[in-house]
């Protein structure tokens, strides 16, 4: 099947939901609700370092919560360090890298793809390369091309430059989502614009780390991250080691080089050779934290970025952790909410009783995981929980939600099942994609682990339950992967200020589960030239939902240059 089948099938059926946190942090992920096109499943955010269930970002903090006085695995305040610019000339020892001449060669359905080589350590470009996989939709001029309108200093059908795409993870192939979305994208901005996808180093087809087989995957999926005694505390801790041990061996040297500072480094480089002066660029969930990371970097070839559900990079990853599971509160609450009103509502009819009702069925899976059917698998409380946290990031999944939820009362775990592994990727034939092995690779070099074992996780738990009653226990457990990586981790919360740089628009959306709009506000305010966007509504990311004032906004920056007015409101 080519790659654009791949993506096509994905994106026709339940994709992956992958906004990660480091098992130090938080990172958020993948397509949002906004370009799923309908019964799509976008990728959105998940504890990383989680051994099942759902990621969260890098960096993440309470609502209203500033930059300083975090608290750090031990309690203590965690420090905040400045992102440092680099310097505005390309390294003597880098310009190769950055003389390099692009080959671009047909491949799926009209596109165009393309190899480049970066060094493996930027510190260290002796020590070998590593080659990267880009796509581009090449723009598409507007026919007939009307004259340029009142303060739309670009003609139509004039050509911009390129505009890179990410959906986010980390983890999220950009060259899938590229080829899956391209067409969906506003005819103004096609018609001016290049769309690029490149696959950040370690995904996809940019030199992708693995972990485990098939086979240990489902075991990981499925393992305990509620234990109730010292048994399923080993067996957790077994898991996270076996995952972190299995990337060793398979993946190497690249494990120490997978940051989101030497990604955001290649995409300068891609800019560079695309013959682009300044960097357009699209990034949603984890992809704000590498757009905002490259304007830290490179604020004078920052151009017109947007940067839609966004993460807060000031925020370690046990204040991340934690304010993502009260994200997927919020929207919990959004959707009892919505369901008690309906007739086919599984969990009662008051928010209260939908609330016990999911709590009562996490037991009972607990105790007796359920038949599925496919018979060889049955559904554990962990992939019951990631189930219904899938179905958190768009609300069109709720009905199936629903559905699903009254089937495992009936003591069918298939529904469930099917969006567990939808949020993983889960391929018919029991493959996974690289998605999670580089989510879990990239959030646990961006920020040290939260926890120095299983007993700190154990003293967080009453913390985070108190922020989340629903899916608090599970996240505090989630982060133990990190806790056994074998490479130390290079990053540490910070504050992108990009002081310099043009305009950069942050969107944020009121009920976002996986980046809570809080994160938004944090990461508008600390970025010099940042401007809000709010969009108060459900699901995750908003841009390409089809909202008129918010679509409309986020086109005319991109096609015009001038950003929406700070704190403009769009949606419900």
């Amino acid at each position: 099947m080519s790659s654009l089948a791949r993506a096509r099938e994905r994106r026709t059926g339940i994709a992956v939901a992958v906004a990660l946190v480091t098992a130090a942090g938080l990172v958020a992920g993948g397509c949002s609700a906004g370009d799923a096109p309908s019964g799509a499943v976008p990728s959105g955010a998940v504890p990383s370092g989680a051994v099942s269930s759902a990621a969260v970002s890098p960096g993440a903090v309470s609502p209203g919560a500033g930059p300083a006085g975090l608290a750090g695995p031990a309690g203590g305040a965690s420090a905040v360090t400045p992102l440092e610019p680099l310097p505005a000339a390309v390294p003597p020892v880098l310009a190769p890298y950055y003389a390099q001449q692009l080959g671009w060669t047909p491949c799926d359905d009209g596109y165009e793809c393309t190899t480049f080589r970066v060094p493996l350590d930027y510190d260290r470009p002796a020590d070998g390369d590593l080659t990267l996989a880009a796509v581009r939709a090449p723009a598409v001029p507007a026919v007939p091309a009307a004259p340029a309108g009142a303060g739309d200093p670009v003609a139509p059908g004039e050509r911009i430059g390129s505009l890179l795409l990410n959906p986010g993870g980390p983890g999220g192939s950009a060259v899938e989502y590229v080829e899956g979305v391209a067409r969906t994208y506003d005819a103004g901005v096609r018609a001016r614009y290049d769309l690029v996808g490149l696959d950040p180093r370690g995904v996809g087809r940019s030199a992708p780390v693995t972990c485990l087989s098939g086979e240990r995957m489902d075991a990981y999926t499925a393992a305990d991250i509620t234990p109730d005694d010292q048994s399923e505390v080993d067996a957790l801790v077994a898991a996270a080691k076996e995952f972190a041990e299995g990337c060793r061996q398979r993946s190497g040297d690249r494990l120490g080089h997978l940051s989101t500072v030497e990604a955001a480094r290649d995409l300068d480089v891609l800019r560079a050779l695309l013959g682009d002066e300044r960097l357009h660029y699209v990034g949603k969930s984890y992809g704000t934290f590498l757009g905002a990371t490259y304007a830290g970097l490179f604020p004078g070839r920052t151009g017109r970025m947007v940067l839609d559900g966004a993460m807060d990079p000031s925020l370690d990853s046990l204040a991340g952790n934690r304010t993502q599971a009260g994200g997927f509160e919020t929207a919990w609450t959004a959707f009892a909410r919505d369901c008690v009103e309906r007739e086919d509502c599984p969990l009662g009819r008051t928010e209260q009783q939908a609330g016990e009702q999911l709590a009562a069925l996490f037991a009972a899976v607990d105790a007796h995981p359920l038949t599925t059917d496919d018979g060889a698998r049955r559904l554990s409380e962990a992939q019951a929980t990631t189930g219904v946290i899938q179905a958190m990031y768009a609300d069109f999944l709720w009905p199936r939600l629903r559905t699903a939820l009254a089937d495992a009362e009936a003591g069918d775990g298939t529904g469930l099942l099917k969006l567990s592994d939808a949020y993983y990727g889960r391929e018919a034939d029991g493959s996974y994609p690289n998605l999670m092995f580089a989510n879990m690779a990239v959030n646990c070099l961006d920020l040290p682990a939260p926890f120095a074992g299983p007993d700190d996780a154990a003293r967080a738990v009453p913390d985070f339950e108190r922020t989340s009653p629903r899916f608090g226990r599970d996240m505090a457990w989630m982060a133990l992967t990190c806790t056994y990586w074998p490479v130390r981790p290079t990053g540490t919360p910070h504050t992108v200020r990009a002081a310099g740089a043009a305009p950069i628009v942050v969107v944020g959306t009121t009920r976002d589960p996986a980046t809570p709009y809080a994160w938004a506000r944090a990461l508008a305010g600390q970025l010099e030239s940042g401007r809000l966007l709010t969009y108060d509504g459900d699901g995750h990311t908003a841009y390409g939902r089809h909202d008129t004032c918010l679509d409309g906004a986020v086109n005319r920056f991109l096609l015009g240059g001038e950003p929406p007015e700070n704190g403009k409101t769009c949606g419900q």
